[in-house]
């Protein structure tokens, strides 16, 4: 379990988290949501140490991560960044960057790591896409590639910021359904959404943050039956059962719509 105990955390004096407690646990999916600028992404970094703590601890299966050892925290915890560049190399030699942390002097891919990498490639759907050069891809599959990389990583826990950003329709279901398979295999999964829909469908728990602040966090039958959506994002979330048992959210109007 990944453990935030009354974390603040922010960049130089520009204070962005305030005493944040959350727990992401093993064999879920955790979301997490906010407006914008609330600090969801330095929620991640904080975890990865990439933004120094202020304030509180942080513990992943009862070990603090360190940021000054990236290659430890790399074997633990995956992570896939909001914005990142594009490197002039293809899909495949991207995705084999995952089994970097893995390997020993000197640094030479075996045929695990390559067979790691292609499943990887196959779970994202661009396994026909190995040979393409990420200049060349489409900003969906470019998205498709960097999430293959941290697939390939294959940690007990992966971070991702916004993955779903880039992917159309399909794509991204199909990112959801393949999270949803590796919390379902024992991984833990925190993602950062902006969809609520996705997020209360797919998700095990949703952490709500507002100004920095962690203000709830529930299933998705807490958080429905609950008037947090509309108090933070001003718009209320509607809930339709269907006769087969499933359930459906829905966004409508809030206060003013």
């Amino acid at each position: 379990m990944i453990k935030l105990e009354e974390i603040s955390a922010g960049y130089g004096k520009k204070q962005v988290l305030y005493g944040v407690s959350a727990s992401f646990q093993k064999g879920k999916i955790t979301s997490v949501v906010g407006p914008n600028g609330c600090g969801k992404s330095t929620l991640l970094k904080s975890v990865l140490g990439i933004v120094p703590l202020t304030g509180g601890r942080v513990t992943a299966d009862g070990v603090a991560p360190d940021g000054s050892r990236p290659g430890e925290v790399a074997r633990k915890i995956a992570y896939l960044a909001q914005s990142r560049s594009v490197p002039d190399m293809t899909v495949g030699q991207l995705v084999l960057h995952g089994r970097f942390a893995r390997l020993s002097y000197p640094r030479i891919y075996r045929a695990e790591d390559r067979e790691a990498a292609h499943e990887a490639m196959r779970r994202a759907g661009i396994a026909d896409s190995a040979d393409m050069r990420l200049a060349e891809l489409s900003g969906g599959m470019r998205q498709s590639a960097y999430i293959a990389m941290a697939l390939a990583q294959n940690t007990d826990y992966i971070l991702l910021d916004e993955p779903n950003s880039s992917l159309d329709i399909a794509n991204s279901l199909r990112l959801m359904r393949t999270l949803r398979e590796l919390a379902d295999g024992g991984k833990g999964v925190v993602t950062v959404l902006h969809d609520l829909t996705l997020a209360m469908e797919f998700s095990d728990e949703i952490l709500i943050m507002k100004d920095g602040k962690a203000v709830m966090s529930g299933n998705a039958g807490e958080i429905c039956s609950s008037d947090i959506i509309e108090k933070v994002f001003g718009v209320r979330l509607g809930r339709c059962e269907t006769e087969h048992g499933f359930a459906y959210y829905y966004i409508h109007g809030g206060q003013n719509g």
